[in-house]
């Protein structure tokens, strides 16, 4: 038994370790795709494109490698990982969509940029993580 459970905490830390990875290259390639006409190519399309399609194939990487470190969860903390997965969700839909409508019928003056609903997003699913874990103790 203790066996069985050394190696479940070796693959959750594996696909932990995966999953920064790709999280981590992913920023980077999102970063390149932002500054990368400006600072680095200069406004060529192409290397833009080029660019873009990294970040979008790097992108589907991280999903898979999210998908596998969910997998490789116990149950409890699988069930954590999807109450605060379909908190965020849920809050990006609703709150997206009335920030865009608020953007869209000029009640607010600046655009709707979609790096506020990002922080939300993510502001969501960490405090769902952690009302999680403290709920489960």
């Amino acid at each position: 038994m203790k066996e069985k459970q050394e190696n479940w905490k070796s693959r959750s830390g594996k696909n932990t370790l995966k999953l920064g990875i790709w999280t981590g290259s992913w920023v980077l390639t999102t970063a390149l795709v932002a500054f990368g006409p400006d600072f680095i190519w200069n406004e060529n399309r192409t290397l833009t494109l080029m660019a873009l399609i990294l970040n979008l194939v790097i992108g589907l990487l991280m999903i898979l490698a999210n998908k596998n470190y969910v997998n490789s969860l116990d149950e409890l903390q699988r069930k954590i990982q999807l109450e605060a997965m379909g908190m965020a969700l849920g809050v990006a839909v609703v709150f997206g969509i009335g920030y865009s409508m608020l953007d869209t019928t000029n009640i607010i003056t600046h655009d709707a940029e979609i790096s506020h609903l990002i922080i939300l997003i993510a502001l969501t699913y960490f405090a769902g993580c952690v009302i999680g874990s403290l709920r489960y103790r």
